[in-house]
């Protein structure tokens, strides 16, 4: 179980390793912003759908923390202005 581990083969250059769900969910969500279909549905194929959906949830979550506490409200109230929802 312990001991030397195998060397990891060399990267070709320029081709990155595998992605993880949250390098895939910024590029799915950037891409989307951007109106880049392509590019939004090259970044859903690098995970399985589950993880992309874990994914992005976690960027949103984050976004609007982050909002939340850019514009000094809370985060229900800037999710029901970023949706257009009105104040509850």
């Amino acid at each position: 179980m312990f001991g030397p581990r195998e060397p990891r083969p060399e990267r070709e250059r320029g081709k990155k390793g595998p992605h993880n769900l949250f390098e895939a969910a910024a590029a799915h969500v950037a891409a989307c912003a951007e109106g880049d279909e392509d590019r939004e549905a090259e970044a859903a194929g690098w995970v399985s759908p589950e993880a992309l959906a874990f994914g992005i949830n976690e960027l949103a979550c984050r976004a609007l923390i982050a909002l939340a506490r850019e514009r000094r409200q809370s985060p229900h109230e800037v999710a029901r202005d970023l949706l257009s929802l009105p104040a509850a």
